[in-house]
């Protein structure tokens, strides 16, 4: 694939995307493993509100990070009351 090579700075724009890329994957294997775990606690804690790990989730935490993944579980204590 043929990019043009235009200086923004000194991050030339194939290494921004790259970069960009590499941090939405970070942010949702984070939030992915997040979830798991929030949803695991919440269960021994008897509090009955779970976020599945959809596609969904995981595109909501891999674009908003930590903070998507408190507004997924915002969503959801919302929905019971």
């Amino acid at each position: 694939m043929y990019f043009r090579r235009i200086r923004k700075g000194d991050m030339v724009m194939e290494e921004k995307r790259s970069h960009l890329f590499a941090n939405f994957i970070v942010r949702a294997v984070v939030g992915a493993a997040l979830i798991f775990f929030v949803n695991e606690f919440l269960s021994s804690q008897g509090i009955a509100v779970r976020v599945g790990l959809n596609p969904w989730t995981i595109l909501t935490s891999g674009i908003l990070g930590t903070p998507g993944v408190a507004l997924l579980y915002g969503i959801s204590f919302y929905g019971i009351m």
